[in-house]
């Protein structure tokens, strides 16, 4: 009787040894050892729940998993990716919005459309994804500013087909705003945003290293005011308070951009940010419920972790 104890036991090692260190298939391992396929995978199964077999995942990765879980179930999210924080925060830009192509390219369907909000982390999204995909995307604009949206490297391939508002993002006036709503083209490119399947958005801080303010569509003295009213940040250009609440100014009117609660209702909507001056704004973009999913670094994440309790009260409301 024992010794058909340790010949089961052995048979179980090499069956194990065969299928996770010698990468042999189910099949192979079954025509080597003389014994059934479904004699293999109950090996296997045993091995597993004896622990014969152990899995271990490396620390660091581990422990980014937690954090990412930590962080969907304190915000509500669908899912989260963090990347490592680069040692020099100059590099955090380029670092996830590499991340957020990759996680975009993974999950893609065949002639599916993409939103696409401004700024210099989504223009960096859009190249890289551009580069990587095998089938042409199409990607719709959520803001007028048609320069954000346009290829950085002219010399490189770039495999996406535009749907851009022909706009800038901030003009002179109400009346100009409501013109150029009126506009065909414009409506045609409204429309489209309903039909995309996921939706990208960057989001702004209110500090020096705005784009807003790099790019000349706002002025230090206009960010001044905003932060006055107390805005935190930005979604699609609209300023936000640390509750998410939309900020109630001049500047609001002149927008040409997608409404905060027509983002609120797509589905699948990426944010994707990082870096210490905009830890306020993706907290308040959290907590006003307008993304499902979050891309950015470790660093950020456990900023946004600090001092918040799981599942926050006032999100969705």
């Amino acid at each position: 009787m024992d010794n058909n104890i340790d010949y089961e036991k052995v048979l179980m090692f090499k069956t194990a040894w065969y299928y996770y260190v010698d990468n042999m298939t189910q099949q192979r391992i079954s025509e080597f050892l003389g014994i059934s396929r479904m004699r293999v995978v109950k090996l296997l199964n045993q091995a597993r729940t004896t622990g014969t077999i152990q899995f271990k995942i490396k620390d660091d990765y581990a422990n980014r998993m937690q954090l990412e879980q930590r962080l969907a179930k304190t915000y509500n999210l669908k899912d989260t990716f963090i990347v490592a924080s680069p040692p020099d925060e100059v590099n955090t830009n380029e670092n996830v919005a590499k991340a957020a192509a990759m996680y975009i390219n993974n999950r893609l369907e065949d002639n599916a459309f993409i939103n696409m909000g401004y700024g210099d982390t989504q223009s960096r999204i859009l190249n890289n994804l551009a580069t990587m995909v095998e089938q042409p995307i199409s990607v719709v604009s959520l803001t007028g500013g048609v320069n954000f949206y346009l290829p950085n490297n002219m010399s490189s391939i770039f495999n996406a087909k535009l749907y851009l508002i022909p706009s800038p993002l901030l003009v002179s006036s109400k009346e100009v705003v409501d013109a150029i709503k009126n506009e065909a083209s414009v409506n045609d490119i409204s429309r489209m945003t309903q039909l995309s399947s996921l939706s990208v958005i960057g989001i702004g801080s209110v500090s020096k290293n705005a784009t807003t303010l790099k790019s000349g569509i706002l002025s230090e003295n206009d960010l001044l005011y905003l932060k006055l009213k107390g805005a935190v940040g930005d979604v699609l250009c609209h300023f936000i308070d640390k509750d998410g609440n939309l900020i109630d100014s001049n500047i609001e009117s002149r927008l040409i951009t997608t409404p905060l609660e027509t983002l609120r209702n797509l589905e699948n909507v990426i944010g994707v940010a990082a870096g210490d001056d905009k830890v306020d704004a993706i907290k308040a973009t959290l907590k006003g419920g307008y993304i499902d999913i979050l891309i950015t670094d470790e660093s950020t994440a456990l900023q946004l972790l600090e001092n918040e309790p799981e599942h926050l009260d006032n999100l969705n409301d």
